[in-house]
């Protein structure tokens, strides 16, 4: 008797091969889930961005997620986020355009920035200049295409909004010390992605790609994101084994009670 009742748990889902199976599944489906969600929380920040002057990049409003670097791991083209006493006393998100060594200029034979001679192609800034041509005064944002040329000293950063005519960035400061950029220590962050409202990944400006020292590469995000998805459907998968291979085992026997 206790043999057959033994057969009968390992078919009907209360033992067996497939309940071990479903609680490893669990047991690793666990560890991935909560494994990402810690990994992620070590590496990652969250910031809201207040103003507009990233857009289209970044609204006003936008949750990004932005990874926990040194300044030394900066690169062209990174998203950082930054505090410098001169410019606020809360963090900034702007582009760097420009390293140590640098000369950024303003402006090419088109109208575009250029990076140690190089035009820059720049699809993700909004260069509308405003309807006035007045100089903008002390502390406040520059026109679009207002003309300037900075060599970033080495250590530092050259940052500008991506919407150049209301960004208060390096150029309201050309006439500080260090033209306006800003020492590499100041960074605490790369923005990796968009989490809210909208859900993307941030990429990396091909045009710096060609410039000494390239572009820097994405973090972790997309495998943390797959370590808790990939777990979250293992939990899943593995606590609903044992009901559905119990209700699978009802029906076989009641189709066997049926034709006896």
């Amino acid at each position: 008797m206790g043999g057959t009742e033994a057969i009968r748990r390992g078919k009907d889902g209360r033992g067996g091969l497939g309940n071990v199976l479903s609680g490893i599944a669990v047991a690793v489906g666990f560890a991935l889930f909560l494994g990402g969600f810690v990994w992620g929380a070590l590496v990652y920040q969250p910031y809201t961005v207040p103003t507009d002057s990233m857009m289209p990049t970044v609204r006003p409003g936008d949750r990004v997620l932005a990874q926990r670097i040194d300044g030394g791991e900066v690169r062209r083209g990174d998203v950082v986020v930054f505090t410098d006493s001169m410019w606020s006393d809360a963090p900034m998100v702007k582009r760097v355009v420009g390293i140590g060594g640098d000369t950024v200029k303003c402006c090419g034979a088109a109208g575009e920035l250029t990076v140690n001679g190089t035009p820059l192609d720049e699809p993700y800034a909004d260069d509308t200049k405003p309807d006035t041509g007045l100089t903008m005064p002390p502390g406040q944002a520059a026109p679009a295409g207002t003309p300037f040329e900075v060599t970033v000293p080495e250590g530092n950063l050259f940052l500008l909004g991506d919407r150049r005519s209301s960004s208060l960035d390096s150029r309201a400061h050309l006439q500080e010390a260090g033209q306006g950029t800003v020492p590499r220590s100041a960074v605490s962050a790369r923005v990796d992605a968009l989490a809210w409202p909208s859900v993307k990944m941030l990429e990396r400006p091909g045009t710096y790609a060609a410039l000494p020292g390239g572009i820097s590469r994405p973090g972790p995000l997309r495998l943390q994101v797959t370590a808790v998805a990939a777990g979250a459907a293992l939990v899943l998968l593995g606590a609903a084994y044992g009901p559905l291979a119990r209700a699978l085992g009802r029906g076989r026997r009641r189709e066997r009670s049926g034709v006896s």
